[in-house]
């Protein structure tokens, strides 16, 4: 059996962690401290994915990212492209679970008692240094937990990822797509060894959050 669906999720779920910490725990911190008019704005594109059809979202994306989109054709001016290729199965998996880990770390970061901050900006510490090394570390499980069912999510993305990386066997076809390839052309016994790797990845993720919690309790 083919195992490049499975090493290529991997990929994708390694680089969407790093890029949910960093850019994510930024737009958490955003909409939680930030009075900007713009915030409706950019709470509603963080949660669109919750409440918006995948594939209308990858479709949108696909015209904004493609050759001749607005974003595209600047990018391809300097050889750069984002659809049909591994940069779009990273976008799709971190547009899928960027909800699921923003939402919850801005209400930790919400709640986070406003004192302790004031205490640590009083004693000469920046808002920087205050949010990474006593904020973010007290929130941590929230973090823990947010960060598992976001990469389940982006796991079981199927809809984005098929409008903009294509279903390239081979090249873009992540393990929930090569599923589906294989119930599609009547290969049932990989299907389901394929969705046992699933299985076996999701379980792994729900015990993790589950002992999380039991410890939180």
């Amino acid at each position: 059996m083919d195992y490049e669906p499975f090493y290529l999720s991997i990929k994708i779920l390694l680089i969407c962690l790093f890029l949910f910490l960093i850019f994510g725990t930024l737009i958490a911190y955003y909409l939680a401290n930030s009075k900007s008019k713009f915030i409706f704005f950019v709470d509603s594109l963080v949660t669109l994915p919750l409440i918006f059809l995948p594939v209308a979202i990858g479709f949108f994306l696909l015209m904004l990212l493609g050759k001749n989109g607005f974003l595209g054709s600047f990018f391809s001016d300097f050889n750069i492209y984002f659809i049909f290729e591994f940069k779009s199965l990273v976008i799709a998996g971190f547009i899928a679970g960027l909800p699921l880990y923003v939402k919850p770390v801005a209400t930790s970061l919400e709640l986070f008692p406003k004192n302790i901050i004031e205490a640590s900006l009083i004693s000469g510490k920046t808002k920087l240094e205050t949010l990474i090394f006593i904020v973010l570390p007290s929130i941590k499980k929230s973090i823990l937990s947010s960060i598992i069912i976001a990469l389940g999510r982006c796991l079981g993305e199927v809809g984005i990822s098929l409008m903009l990386g294509g279903n390239i066997i081979g090249k873009t076809d992540t393990l929930s797509l090569a599923i589906y390839n294989a119930v599609y052309d009547g290969e049932y016994e990989k299907a389901m060894k394929l969705s046992f790797i699933l299985v076996f990845i999701s379980l792994f993720l729900f015990m993790i959050l589950y002992f999380l919690k039991k410890e939180k309790r």
